[in-house]
């Protein structure tokens, strides 16, 4: 499923396009003061991406979903989802195409990271298949988990699986690529995204 992706920093915009559309957002800390690439990242199906511009100061994307886990509680639509989540901006690496640094992204370290991340209870690429607008990236990694005490203490099991992650991220992605973002989810219908609108109507 291909879905619009905004990147900004206005927290309000981005709650607000995401509730208009239908969509999903992901807010950071409005605490928060080390410098980030974005704060706030909106995801929605519609064919009036211009409806996006306010919360896309940062960037414009058309992206393909790749849902690889789904954690195992429901939320509320408009509530805050439970857990954290932390969203991984993805460069290619140097060496390789974005398709080809995509590929391994997909087949290779997904795989892997259900193995040695385990305290990952979500998890989903957001393959960027184009750069509309602003700062260029090749995707997102969305990575939830149950609390942020569970994301700091369960992100890796051991040292092995910390070794293993970053030798294989070392292989597909830019090690310039931007630092990660921790922000809270609210889905505004439904996640993936769908249409808020469907035809014929009438």
């Amino acid at each position: 499923m291909y879905e619009l992706l905004a990147a900004g920093n206005d927290l309000e915009a981005a709650e607000s396009v995401a509730r208009s559309l239908g969509g999903v957002c992901y807010l950071g800390d409005p605490n928060e003061q080390r410098e980030l690439p974005f704060r706030a990242l909106v995801r929605c199906v519609t064919d009036t991406p211009q409806s996006l511009a306010p919360a896309a100061s940062v960037g414009l994307y058309l992206g393909f979903c790749r849902v690889v886990r789904e954690r195992p509680i429901a939320n509320q639509s408009g509530s805050a989802s439970p857990g954290v989540t932390a969203i991984f901006p993805l460069l290619h690496h140097p060496n390789l195409t974005h398709d080809q640094s995509d590929a391994h992204w997909r087949d290779v370290h997904a795989p892997l990271a259900l193995r040695h991340h385990p305290g990952m209870w979500d998890y989903t690429q957001l393959s960027v298949v184009k750069t509309l607008s602003g700062l260029e990236v090749d995707g997102f990694a969305l990575v939830s988990f149950e609390s942020a005490a569970s994301m700091k203490e369960r992100f890796f099991g051991d040292d092995n699986d910390r070794e293993v992650i970053y030798q294989d991220v070392a292989k597909f992605a830019d090690p310039k690529s931007p630092r990660r973002v921790v922000a809270t989810e609210t889905i505004f219908g439904s996640r993936p995204p769908t249409a808020s609108v469907t035809w014929p109507q009438g």
